[in-house]
């Protein structure tokens, strides 16, 4: 199992290998890599993509910390990158995924070639989320995922996604892997919780940056993806037609089609003659 140690931690993370551009993909909170399978899928060929673990999820190792901060996995994150000697990468992160992102290119544009925002937000958990957020993770402490799977799957899909009857398998396949999730998730999920705003880092961000989100997002509402495209100077922002917070796999067709030419548009000489 490819495990890094960085930062303190071991890392969990896949390579396709290759010759291309690096693009590493950043999952979101209580999934893992597999929510970029359809992506590394479409773009292997041409580029060499590497997906990881979050620490404290999906196969990477769990810290002690009562809340695992952005600000340590933000730290992970470069380390990761500095440690494969990969960078600049095409990073691409969905909803915490993003809040990494952000914090990466802003502070780190050295190690980004390019910055893709899926499903995310600059700002803090809205006030509202955090009484129903932190009772969610309560129970998930102390009986894991499999009562609260339901509710779970309403906030991380969409409509389409969770109403289509040709989908029955993959929702049953995907609230399968919300319920694998260690009892311990419970210190990542803090994290994202207790967020704080980098809001006021986004207008020194010069990477070509490219934001998606679904229409269906209850998540991380439309209006988020809207304050960060205004934020980041130069931007571009893409509405899905359908898909909600975890549209890589909603709906990987109008992603790949929005993602695969901005990472081909911003390839080094080199991925860009051998693509």
């Amino acid at each position: 199992m490819p495990m890094r140690s960085v930062n303190g931690t071991r890392l969990y993370y896949e390579d396709t290998g290759g010759v291309g551009d690096v693009v590493l993909f950043s999952h979101g909170l209580l999934w893992s890599t597999r929510l970029f399978d359809p992506q590394v899928e479409a773009l292997r060929g041409r580029f060499r993509c590497i997906a990881y673990d979050h620490r404290g999820q999906g196969q990477s190792a769990v810290p002690p910390d009562a809340a695992i901060d952005m600000e340590t996995v933000y730290a992970d994150a470069v380390a990761l990158i500095e440690s494969l000697g990969v960078g600049p990468v095409h990073f691409v992160g969905l909803s915490m995924g993003g809040f990494v992102g952000l914090r990466l290119a802003a502070r780190r544009p050295d190690l980004v070639r390019s910055l893709v925002l899926l499903e995310t937000s600059t700002d803090p958990e809205p006030a509202a989320n955090v009484p129903k957020y932190t009772a969610l993770n309560l129970i998930a402490r102390y009986m894991g995922l499999a009562p609260v799977t339901g509710v779970v799957m309403r906030i991380m899909f969409g409509a389409s996604f969770l109403t289509d009857p040709g989908r029955a398998a993959e929702r049953a396949l995907w609230a399968a892997r919300l319920r694998q999730n260690r009892r311990d998730i419970w210190r990542a999920v803090n994290g994202v919780i207790k967020r704080k705003s980098v809001a006021d880092e986004l207008p020194r961000i010069r990477t070509p940056t490219l934001v998606i989100v679904g229409e269906e997002d209850r998540a991380t509402v439309p209006a988020k993806s809207e304050r960060i495209h205004s934020l980041i100077p130069g931007s571009k922002l893409v509405r899905l037609s359908r898909g909600g917070h975890s549209s890589t796999v909603e709906e990987p067709a109008l992603v790949n089609a929005e993602l695969a030419p901005f990472l081909t548009q911003h390839a080094s000489t080199n991925t860009a003659h051998t693509g």
